[in-house]
């Protein structure tokens, strides 16, 4: 009945496995956390809901349980560039994305939803953004957003790509209207821009220019110290290789 593809098949083990994957191995320094808990938590967010009225703050037991502190000076923000992004950030290595929180690593590239009055999953179906906005998966997101900006710290990084249509910048998106705004203005000491372009990809933003200038005037406006390079070396390097 919906447009968007449904729940993941097996989505209880893999945001379970996922959980043990990251306290064991990926980020152990976390410390002990309840992955089943965690699950639960994950799941009482949207089940037994309409998959359109499920809200941001719906997850708020699910980040109390897999939040830990974010190393300061390694926060790395992006749009357009997922895959990109998780490679040069390396599983926190180098940095620490989004997707490299126990919180964004359990459901990076997943899948789901609920029904009203049903138990279940949905695996048929669920809803895309463009049919509702408050759905399972997009509210996760703005959560998990909301608080990796309010706990981001020190040198602040943002990966944007120079080729993706409609800009660098894209208004509305997470990091316009999740993150930005819940930036901690006096534990960030400064704000650095990459703005990468695609290997052999057009080269539609720069630093400057078009939405970057909106997004650097944005920032400096906030009082932030703001720097752009275009097509950053170590950045190119990894897509190069790639």
């Amino acid at each position: 009945k919906w447009k968007g593809e449904g729940t993941t098949q097996n989505l209880e083990s893999i945001v379970t496995g996922r959980c043990y994957d990251y306290i064991r191995i990926v980020n152990p320094a976390v410390g002990e956390k309840n992955c089943s808990q965690i699950w639960e938590a994950f799941k009482n967010a949207f089940i037994n809901k309409d998959p359109c009225s499920i809200l941001p703050e719906d997850y708020e037991l699910f980040i109390n349980l897999t939040f830990h502190t974010i190393p300061p000076n390694k926060s790395l923000f992006w749009e357009n560039n997922q895959l990109l992004v998780n490679s040069f950030a390396d599983r926190g290595r180098r940095y620490m994305s989004l997707g490299d929180t126990l919180f964004g690593f359990v459901g990076d590239f997943l899948n789901w939803c609920g029904q009203a009055d049903s138990p279940g999953l949905d695996y048929e179906s669920c809803p895309t953004t463009m049919e509702c906005e408050n759905n399972a998966v997009e509210s996760f997101w703005r959560m998990a957003s909301i608080v990796y900006a309010r706990h981001s710290s020190g040198v602040i990084h943002v990966l944007l790509n120079g080729s993706a249509d409609g800009g660098a910048y894209p208004q509305p998106g997470f990091f316009a209207d999740y993150e930005i705004p819940n930036l901690q203005k006096d534990k960030i000491s400064q704000i650095i821009i990459w703005v990468v372009d695609d290997i052999e990809g057009p080269d539609i933003d720069s630093c400057g220019v078009h939405s970057v200038k909106t997004l650097e005037t944005r920032l400096t406006t906030l009082g932030y110290d703001v720097t752009c390079t275009d097509n950053d070396k170590s950045v190119m390097f990894l897509l190069c290789l790639d």
